[in-house]
């Protein structure tokens, strides 16, 4: 049987692996949280931690807060990068507030949770050998009718529809 990236059989395997993980207690990574609001979207966002301790197999919760400051609904939506790069595969969100759009009314605050863990499996590679911190990095955008956000990983070019030629 094979899982294709995204899907449920990806998702069932994480919580799979989580039943069966075991902590590396010797290594202990500091995980650090970085939020940005493209210019277009007013909101503040932030996280409200700035940084926690975990060790490879065990599972954390870590908070994002955003506001809406306006006096209309805002449509948000995020993408996230970790750094570094080569630390990504090893880092799994089993619960996360991105690519799914956010719409927060006028003066609205919300706590949006990421629930993550670092895979065992990250303390066996050699080039992760001298990484003891990974940053985690949000950016909210104005989610705009028709736009797709870029996916993390692929290069493709925006697609512009004739209608944003003019």
């Amino acid at each position: 049987e094979t899982t294709g990236l995204g899907g449920s059989a990806v998702a069932g395997h994480a919580s799979d692996q989580i039943a069966n993980m075991v902590p590396v207690k010797d290594r202990i990574i500091k995980v650090t949280f970085n939020a940005d609001v493209h210019a277009s979207l007013q909101w503040n966002f932030r996280p409200q931690q700035t940084e926690i301790y975990v060790v490879p197999g065990e599972t954390a919760l870590a908070f994002y807060k955003a506001k809406n400051p306006t006096d209309k609904p805002v449509i948000g939506i995020s993408t996230y990068n970790v750094v570094p790069f080569e630390a990504g595969q090893y880092f799994n969100k089993i619960q996360c507030f991105c690519f799914e759009e956010q719409r927060l009314n006028p003066q609205e605050e919300v706590d949006m949770p990421v629930f993550f863990y670092i895979d065992p499996e990250f303390a066996e590679d050699p080039r992760m050998v001298n990484v003891d911190l990974i940053t985690l990095s949000y950016t909210f955008f104005e989610a705009k009718e028709g736009y797709k956000l870029p996916v993390p990983g692929y290069n493709g070019s925006q697609q512009l529809s004739p209608a944003s030629n003019l």
